[in-house]
């Protein structure tokens, strides 16, 4: 899709927003299962079905990406899609984006071998790579908007209340999982 298609469809969704606000709430969905060993299936709308695994290191068959790398991966794109979208919103050409993720993960916590030690990332680092004929000022503004307004970033960085729950043979356990935010 072109800069200028880009921008259109946009303004028509901030239009229609600003005139119905109760339009803006959005459920996402996936599904996924476990296949065999540690390799799972997601499904997500009406896409082909990704595979999940882990390294060989790690008990898989590396038969596709594993969830954290899932996690940089959502990271990156969301990047930019949102420099994409802004960009086109801002009438600021840009021509490359980028993004380069890090994710730093302690196996002593995914094993449960220590206690202090998160099971997840303790830090996660991305380099954003622009190439645009805007002059240096425009491109900051820009950066600070995405910045400000990724969704992705944005989960990552505040806590987010999530919750689930866990049944056994369709019958609830009734042992409730959250994670307070």
């Amino acid at each position: 899709m072109s800069q200028q298609a880009l921008k259109a469809t946009l303004e028509k969704t901030i239009a229609t927003l600003q005139k119905n606000p109760a339009g803006g709430h959005l459920v996402f969905r996936a599904h996924t299962r476990l296949l065999d060993g540690v390799r799972c299936l997601a499904e997500v709308r009406d896409f082909p079905p990704l595979i999940v695994d882990e390294p060989s290191e790690l008990g898989g068959s590396d038969a596709g990406m594993n969830p954290v790398e899932l996690v940089l991966v959502a990271l990156g794109t969301c990047q930019e899609i949102m420099y994409a979208a802004y960009a086109a919103v801002l009438d600021i050409p840009l021509d490359e984006v980028t993004v380069t993720a890090k994710g730093y993960l302690d196996l002593h916590g995914l094993f449960g071998l220590q206690e202090s030690v998160p099971a997840g990332y303790q830090k996660i680092g991305f380099e954003t790579a622009l190439k645009s004929p805007a002059d240096p000022a425009t491109v900051r503004k820009l950066v600070a908007i995405v910045e400000g307004h990724c969704p992705v970033l944005d989960t990552l960085t505040r806590p987010v209340e999530v919750s689930g729950t866990v049944t056994l043979n369709g019958t609830p356990l009734g042992v409730p999982v959250s994670h307070a935010a």
